[in-house]
Formats: structure tokens, sequence, C-alpha cells
């Protein structure tokens, strides 16, 4: 499990009282934090490669919070967000947990409210994260096959038998068995079910 000192909140909100409040309240969950006045501050930050979450205000004065959360999305940023607001409505908070935050809170809120989300926030980042770590040990042991490897791989997971990727391929059904025993041991799959499993993790389309 993570250590405190390993999660931080970044928080943005143009509202002094409010950056000093929320410091005080994470800090004595013993949490990282770092306060912003603008967002085109918080994207001139170096972010630090560990579980994370953002506190954002829907109204700054640089950008608009549901502008803003797009902005992340097409810079590749997938930090989780939890919003709040002194002016939201229906439709805002509705269009802001669709896009993926993990909460929309009105000022006031109540403290456990609030640790409560960031607490949402850090396992959903800290899940995308093993899946991400996961995703690209695959990408490397795949890398690590010959082109011939990775034609019998996607056939296999197809569901084509030995004897039909022979055919396909044109070569003898003993090399396709070879074939596939490197398939799964350079991938390290214990299974059929689990060399599928990866596949899909990595996005490879079966054949017809």
């Amino acid at each position: 499990m993570e250590e405190d000192a390993e999660r931080i909140v970044f928080v943005i909100d143009d509202d002094e009282s409010m950056r000093v409040a929320l410091t005080y309240l994470f800090q004595s969950m013993n949490l990282r934090v770092e306060v912003f006045s603008k967002a085109s501050a918080f994207l001139e930050s170096k972010l630090p490669d560990i579980a994370s979450c953002l506190v954002l205000d829907i109204r700054l004065p640089d950008v608009n919070g549901l502008e803003f959360q797009d902005v992340l999305a097409k810079a590749d940023i997938h930090m989780p967000i939890v919003f709040m607001t002194g002016h939201g409505d229906i439709p805002m908070s509705v269009k802001a947990m669709k896009a993926g935050a993990i909460d929309f809170l009105p000022k006031p809120f109540r403290d456990q409210d609030m640790l409560d989300a960031v607490m949402r926030a850090f396992d959903q980042d800290r899940r995308r994260r093993d899946e991400e770590k996961a995703v690209s040990q695959l990408r490397h042991l795949f890398q690590s096959l010959t082109r011939r490897e990775r034609e019998v791989l996607t056939l296999v997971i197809s569901g084509l038998m030995n004897k039909q990727i022979a055919h396909r391929l044109e070569v003898s059904e003993i090399t396709v068995k070879i074939h596939r025993g490197q398939v799964m041991r350079k991938m390290e799959a214990r299974s059929l079910a689990d060399l599928v499993r990866m596949a899909e993790m990595l996005g490879i389309k079966r054949t017809n």
C-alpha cells in the first residue's frame, strides 16, 4: 500500500482563503498538497509520477473548470478531478460527472465529504496506474515476439486450431505448435484464456 507521502492533492482555486483551508485539511491527513490560483500555473508545473488528484474550482479567472477538464483530457493528463463550486447547478454537475469527475461539491462543503471524494480519487488513480503499468509490461513482452509469432498469436486468440493455423499460414502443424509454445513462453501466459486477456489489454484485434 502506498504511503501518504506518495499521494498528492493539487488544488486550483482563485480564493486564497479556500486554498489555505484545503491545505490545512489535506496536511492534517499527512497528504502532500500543492495549490494554484490559476489553471495555467498548474499546467506549467511538473507533475510527479505518483497517485494524484485535482481539486478544481468550477469558476476560475482564466478558464472555466469544465473547459479545463477537457483541456486536461486532450493533453493526456488523466488525473481524477473533484469539482467544487459556489455557483453550481444540476446541468453543470451532470456534465462534469459524465466527463469522468469523481464528485461535484457545492461550497460550503463538509471536510469529510471532501476527504471522502479525494480518497475515491486516489483509489481510481491507483487502479489506472496499475493498469497502465501492466499494459506497458505486456507491450514489452509482445515486442519480443517475431513477426510470425505475432501472426500465430492473432490466429490463436481468434479461436483457430493448430491445423487451421497451419493451413492459413501454409506451414506444417508442428511448426505452428512450436510457434504457439514460443508465444505462450514469451508472453508468460499460463493458459489460452490468459493469452486472450493479454491480447485484449493490448488492443489486438481477432481475425475472421
